[in-house]
């Protein structure tokens, strides 16, 4: 057991005139499994970047142990997965890689294979394989389940409880709770270190949100009743002041006394609001404020907005899924599951229109307007208004919604390639939002979106019922959300 120490440790992007960190100290125990959370764009990766030594700051950061960052940069992807094992972790023994690979369900005959023919999972699973093969380092663990179908955020999930020594970034709530012992939270104005899982640090702080709502709704009752009591002190002893200048002022010392005393009562009651005011500015300062966002379905004359029978989308003639039949009925929200490459995403962009080729029988309603969400990002750049302008939606409507995001005002002085990828997403969702749609189609939105927007778009889906076809591995908002789950599977090899 050793410590990782930061202390004082500030730090800003060049060219930027905001701290990203300011000050701060911690002292984390490389035997905790930590978690680490906070909303997109606070500094979680930023951290760990940080951590690794690749930027400039001050402060000091000490540590006995070697950091190790994931997901590893991969040079030349098509090479075997024996070569990018052996150049990404040339001290590893390898009867420790072949062990690691072994826990996380990874047969040996993959060694042999490009690694750039390995699915996402299996990608996945073979770089945090390398991580813990190397012996005596601390990892860095940063969102690994993105883009990763449920049966191997399970078998990630299992791995990484048995082990320990790690800071892990995630915004997958089951993930967090099975992982880790301590959370460390990036929130709006400090960093906080809590003992527990995912669901202690939860409850610990709501526990201190509702108490901080219920103090400032206090205080701010308080400071109204002391303004009011000084106004009215101030006003009485205005008005026994003047009597003194009335020509049948019997006493005027007796009067100026008692002028005098409504005068100090006055300022007591003004020092009391002052003091009030002073407590009640220490509070909010954390509060995640998550606004209620909006949808605007439409109804669709038709009761069954799309029909698959036996339908398997293909592609130069092959399929790529196994025959699948569903309806999709106004007002359900169907989640379609299924491993890595079973072709959910090929469903998808079929309900979307996209015309693609397909076996079976496939019945779309008329004039059906759908509202689409892409799982991919990388198309994401230039200015707001650029995408304003491309997208054809109303600009305030537009920002509102990301506002209520967590967007600041100056992110939407940058170019949107430079924002973190759960920011890209909200813009992707936001753009969604701003749609007049009877069918919302959404792959994978929850991909890189922090903790507190995932709620916020629960209690959205919850509140509007939209008809929602969507694709999903996280699994508290599937349990939530879904009115059924249809089973995708791969088609079955022909060759």
């Amino acid at each position: 057991m050793s410590l990782i120490n930061i202390q004082k440790l500030t730090f800003a992007y060049p060219g930027t005139y905001y701290d990203i960190f300011e000050n701060v100290d911690l002292a984390l125990d490389t035997d905790w499994k930590l978690g680490l959370i906070g909303r997109n764009g606070r500094g979680k990766s930023t951290l760990l970047n940080l951590l690794m030594g690749k930027y400039e700051y001050s402060g000091n950061i000490s540590s006995s142990v070697i950091f190790e960052y994931f997901p590893y940069g991969i040079e030349n992807r098509d090479d075997t997965v024996e070569a990018v094992i052996e150049r990404a972790a040339p001290d590893a023994e390898t009867w420790r890689v072949r062990r690691e690979l072994a826990l996380l369900g990874i047969d040996e005959d993959i060694y042999w294979r490009p690694f750039s023919t390995l699915s996402g999972g299996e990608q996945t699973k073979v770089m945090i394989a390398l991580m813990f093969a190397n012996d005596g380092r601390f990892m860095l663990i940063d969102e690994p389940t993105n883009h990763i179908d449920r049966e191997t955020r399970g078998a990630i999930k299992e791995y990484l409880g048995s082990k320990k020594g790690y800071i892990l970034v995630s915004h997958d709530r089951a993930l967090l709770d099975s992982c880790t012992d301590h959370i460390l939270s990036i929130n709006r104005n400090n960093i906080e270190l809590t003992a527990g899982n995912y669901s202690v640090w939860e409850e610990s702080f709501r526990r201190q949100q509702e108490f901080e709502l219920r103090e400032n709704d206090r205080l701010e009752k308080d400071i109204a009743r002391l303004r009011q009591g000084a106004a009215r002190a101030g006003r009485w002893a205005d008005k026994v002041e003047n009597t003194k200048l009335h020509e049948n002022a019997f006493d005027k010392g007796y009067i100026g006394h008692q002028s005098a005393k409504m005068m100090k009562r006055a300022k007591s009651l003004e020092n009391r609001q002052n003091k009030a005011a002073e407590e009640k500015s220490k509070l909010l300062k954390n509060v995640e404020k998550q606004e209620d966002l909006k949808l605007f379905s439409e109804p669709h004359h038709a009761s069954v907005l799309a029909e698959l029978k036996d339908v398997a989308v293909t592609y130069d003639g092959r399929a790529v899924n196994r025959p699948v039949s569903f309806r999709v009925g106004a007002g359900e929200r169907i989640c379609l599951r299924g491993g890595n490459g079973a072709g959910k995403s090929s469903i998808m962009k079929l309900l979307k229109g996209d015309g693609l080729s397909y076996e079976g029988e496939f019945l779309r309603a008329s004039r059906l307007n759908v509202s689409y969400v892409s799982q991919d990002t990388t198309l994401l750049k230039g200015s707001f208004d650029d995408f304003v302008n491309v997208s054809g939606i109303d600009k305030t409507q537009f920002l509102t919604i990301l506002r209520k995001f967590d967007f600041e005002r100056k992110e939407f002085e940058k170019d949107i390639s430079g924002l973190s990828e759960g920011q890209k997403k909200k813009i992707l969702i936001a753009r969604s939002l701003c749609d007049r749609a009877n069918l919302y189609l959404w792959d994978e939105p929850l991909n890189y979106i922090d903790i507190y927007s995932r709620v916020q778009l629960e209690d959205l889906i919850l509140r509007y019922e939209p008809t929602m076809v969507f694709i999903e591995h996280d699994e508290y908002f599937t349990e939530k959300i879904a009115t059924r789950i249809i089973e995708i599977e791969k088609a079955a090899d022909r060759s």
